[in-house]
């Protein structure tokens, strides 16, 4: 029956974040792997839902409401003018967005380029397109753009970059000279960008998030993919859009369609509670979540880990393992498993390596993707204390944590 399947289908694997999270529940332990809040939503918005479910909005709906919030946030938020009638396609999701996004634009053999490490969906949706994903590496340990490497990246087949600030798994929010840095790329390479800004919400130090699109003749080549999954804690509601001008918006509008029909009735309802929020609940939600990335820095640098890019917005560490560590990314998540009863995710599913690279880069990169660990820390207080029990269990006498040998393989 395999030779049944397609080509693409062949080279996808099950979402080892998503392995992690169902293990996690078999095993009792203590999820820091998937990023979702385990805290409840907002009172308000969960009224919102379950008042539009008593209504009966159980049918395909589109709720204009939503282009006509996000348009008038838009504006607000980054002096953006979007057209709610025109500019924006409501999807079940960033990630539908984001994949509808890439169903319009790539066309088979078209290469689209993204920054390392990054989050798994994205190669996915372009191979699914039929597009050729091209890596650029940030460099470590603040994860840096390095401009030339970016700029020679570019081909004649080169037709979007993709942009994910904040970023997720790094917690990276791109510099405005990085963003003047990918701005003139496109530009110069008429090529488009796609951002996923489901963080523009959560960043930390005074950091502020800035959109693409606000960069010079940006607009009108960048499409925003966003939802109202992470700023608002429902992630299994499924509510995202596309922002973009007329032209891809319409196409996106319409693979959206053919793909799902609608977004969930009852939660489009609630979104507009969400979205019609004032700044005193984004600035609760920030001052809460630094609060705990603080927390969780204490308590991995207090165990040995190295925490030398502190994340400027996400809800993610990415973790360096302790120098004295025998262990990789794997085995040391396998053993906090096990022992502390805490799951992460290696940081190696995050790392990818282009077709082109050579043997000597490919040797070095190697080596430090299979250094880090990646932690959410958008869990409740409760659950981040026992974390830090389980944690504190396996400490030696000189605070680090206690680890086995290194296995005989490394998988």
């Amino acid at each position: 029956m395999e030779k049944k399947l397609s080509r693409v289908a062949n080279t996808f694997a099950p979402s080892p974040i998503q392995e992690l999270s169902h293990l996690a529940q078999r095993c009792n332990a203590i999820n820091l792997a998937e990023g979702f809040p385990d805290f409840p939503a907002a009172p308000a918005i969960k009224s919102a839902a379950v008042s539009a479910i008593n209504s009966d909005f159980n049918q395909y709906r589109h709720v204009q409401g939503i282009c006509e919030l996000l348009a008038r946030n838009a504006e607000e938020m980054y002096g953006l003018e979007v057209d709610p009638d025109t500019d924006i396609a409501i999807c079940c999701g960033q990630t539908e967005a984001f994949a509808a996004a890439m169903f319009a634009i790539i066309d088979p053999g078209d290469e689209v380029v993204l920054f390392d490490p990054c989050y798994e969906t994205y190669e996915g949706c372009i191979r699914l397109a039929g597009g050729i994903p091209v890596y650029v590496a940030l460099e470590p340990p603040h994860w840096t753009l390095d401009a030339e490497k970016f700029m020679s990246s570019f081909t004649g087949r080169t037709k979007a970059v993709i942009l994910n600030s904040p970023q997720n798994p790094t917690g990276k929010v791109f510099t405005w000279n990085e963003l003047e840095i990918i701005a003139e790329a496109c530009r110069s390479r008429d090529c488009l960008a796609v951002t996923d800004e489901v963080y523009e919400h959560i960043t930390y130090d005074n950091v502020k998030h800035v959109t693409l699109s606000l960069l010079p003749g940006m607009q009108q080549r960048t499409i925003i993919t966003s939802s109202i999954s992470k700023t608002f804690g429902v992630t299994g509601w499924r509510i995202g859009w596309a922002i973009a001008n007329p032209i891809l918006a319409s196409a996106i509008r319409n693979i959206h369609v053919k793909l799902t029909d609608s977004a969930p009735a009852p939660f489009q309802e609630a979104a507009l509670t969400a979205l019609s929020s004032g700044p005193d609940y984004f600035e609760s939600l920030r001052r809460d979540y630094e609060s705990k990335r603080d927390y969780s820095i204490q308590l991995l640098t207090g165990i040995g880990f190295q925490i030398r890019f502190k994340p400027q917005g996400s809800f993610f560490l990415f973790a360096e393992l302790p120098e004295s560590s025998p262990l990789s990314d794997v085995e040391y998540v396998k053993h906090l498993i096990e022992q502390a009863g805490v799951v992460a995710v290696p940081g190696r599913g995050f790392f990818h390596f282009n077709s082109v690279s050579s043997e000597e880069s490919l040797s070095a990169c190697h080596d430090y993707q299979k250094r880090y660990i990646r932690f959410a820390f958008c869990k409740s207080s409760a659950t981040l204390e026992a974390a830090a029990q389980g944690l504190s269990e396996l400490v030696d006498k000189k605070g680090c944590l206690n680890l086995p040998p290194p296995c005989n393989t490394d998988t």
